[in-house]
């Protein structure tokens, strides 16, 4: 298969994969499939290799051992020229929400699609305002991220994520900081994105109130090994 061309069904697909972080390998013999428009929840205690997972699917590691395929891109022969492909097909949240603080909302958005080759100011501004609207931010394109809230700031890394409209959302905590009532709204939020752009969703956490009260797939890891529980017990 050719990079940038993934199957019908499935976006990420890994096969004895093991993800190193420092020359350690801190999960090993990975089997896992994740297909267009599924949400799933990826939990562990610290430590147990989430974040290097996910750093593994959008390149920030690199793929040493077994094979992987995210949005249609071998990860083993990515390389510096190739990685910024891969990545216009993936959102990247994380729970630092990494906004420029001397830009609007609307030129934080606006630095994000300069950054992955946008040229159409019209098509950039369409675009912009769509996104806001798809998180509610339509009336706030104009301030500053510090005079917005804890969970207007993560609506708008929501919105810079949905830019290129990607294949597959990558969350890294991203409800980490915010209160029950905020996390629950940005949940609801990028399940409802996720059904209505048949976008794979795949979000680290570290809170089970969240796996409870909106059940989805479930992945674990657990002892440098990545268990599917799709039916575990909380």
């Amino acid at each position: 298969m050719k990079n940038g061309e993934s199957s019908s069904h499935t976006i990420v697909k890994l096969e004895g994969v093991s993800v190193f972080q420092d020359n350690r390998a801190v999960l090993e013999n990975i089997n896992l499939t994740l297909s267009h428009g599924e949400f799933a929840y990826l939990i562990g205690k610290t430590g147990s290799g989430k974040s290097s997972l996910l750093k593994t699917l959008y390149a920030a590691l690199p793929l040493l051992k077994g094979r992987g395929e995210v949005a249609g891109f071998d990860l083993a022969t990515l390389n510096r020229k190739t990685i910024p492909f891969l990545r216009r097909d993936l959102g990247i949240i994380f729970q630092d929400f990494n906004l420029l603080d001397d830009r609007t909302v609307y030129g934080n958005l606006l630095f994000a699609l300069e950054a992955s080759g946008w040229k159409d100011r019209k098509k950039m501004d369409e675009r912009i305002k769509e996104v806001l609207s798809q998180v509610d931010l339509v009336k706030e394109a104009q301030k500053k991220p510090q005079l917005l809230s804890g969970g207007e700031q993560q609506r708008v890394v929501i919105a810079r994520a949905l830019l290129n409209n990607p294949k597959i959302i990558i969350a890294d905590e991203p409800t980490g900081n915010l209160d029950p009532e905020t996390s629950d709204d940005i949940l609801l939020r990028l399940r409802y994105l996720s059904q209505q752009n048949n976008t794979a969703v795949i979000l680290a956490t570290h809170d089970y109130r969240i796996l409870q009260n909106f059940p989805a797939r479930i992945i674990r890891c657990q002892d440098g090994r990545v268990l599917d529980d799709k039916e575990i017990e909380l």
